[in-house]
C-alpha cells in the first residue's frame, strides 16, 4: 500500500533533518539481497552511527533540493539503500564493507560536503580512518615527544640510582683508583 501526502510529507521532513546534518550519503543498488543480509547491514550501520534507510528516490530527491547533496539526484534510478552520516567516512566505510561480502549490493555513488563521488570515491573515502582514530593518532603524535621526555628522565634516575647502590656513601671502593 502506497503513502498517502501528510505519510510522504513526514518522510521528506524526516530525510531532510537527516541530510540537513549529514557530511557524507552514499547510494547503492540492493538489487537481489536477501532481508536477513539488510538486517546486518542496517545492525552494523545503527552500530556505526549511519543512517540506512531503503525510499522511493522521488522522495529522497525532494529531501536533497535546495543541498550540498542536490547533484546526486541524478544517480537516484533503481532501487537504492540511503546511507547517510554526520560522520564523514562512516556511511561509505559501512556500505563499503559490506559490499565486499555481498556482491548482490552495488555502490552506484556518494557525495561527501557537495562533491559527487562515484564508486571508486566511494572506496576511497571508506579507506580513511575514521575521525575518532584519526584523533587518537593526532594526540598520540602530541604525547610522543612528552612522553619520550619522561622516560629519559626515568631512565637517567634509574641510572643514578643504580650508580649509588653500587658504591653506596661511607664505604670504600673496591676498585683500585686509575693511575695518570
Amino acid at each position: 500500500m502506497g503513502l498517502n501526502l501528510n505519510d510522504k510529507k513526514a518522510v521528506v521532513a524526516e530525510i531532510s533533518a537527516k541530510v540537513a546534518s549529514a557530511q557524507t550519503i552514499v547510494v547503492a543498488e540492493y538489487r537481489g539481497i536477501q532481508v536477513s543480509h539488510l538486517t546486518q547491514l542496517r545492525a552494523k550501520a545503527r552500530a556505526e552511527g549511519v543512517y540506512l534507510r531503503v525510499l522511493k528516490n522521488t522522495l529522497a530527491r525532494r529531501a536533497v533540493e535546495g543541498t550540498p547533496f542536490a547533484s546526486l539526484a541524478t544517480e537516484m534510478t533503481g532501487p537504492l539503500i540511503y546511507s547517510i552520516s554526520e560522520d564523514a567516512v562512516a556511511a561509505a566505510k559501512v556500505m563499503q564493507d559490506f559490499a565486499k561480502g555481498n556482491d548482490k549490493l552495488v555502490i552506484k555513488a556518494g557525495n561527501y560536503a557537495g562533491k559527487s563521488l562515484d564508486k571508486a570515491g566511494v572506496s576511497a573515502l571508506a579507506s580513511i580512518p575514521s575521525r575518532d582514530v584519526l584523533l587518537a593518532q593526532i594526540l598520540g603524535m602530541m604525547q610522543a615527544p612528552v612522553s619520550g621526555f619522561a622516560r629519559a628522565l626515568a631512565a637517567l634516575a634509574a641510572k643514578k640510582s643504580e650508580g649509588t647502590e653500587t658504591a653506596a656513601p661511607g664505604e670504600a671502593s673496591t676498585e683500585a683508583p686509575a693511575e695518570a
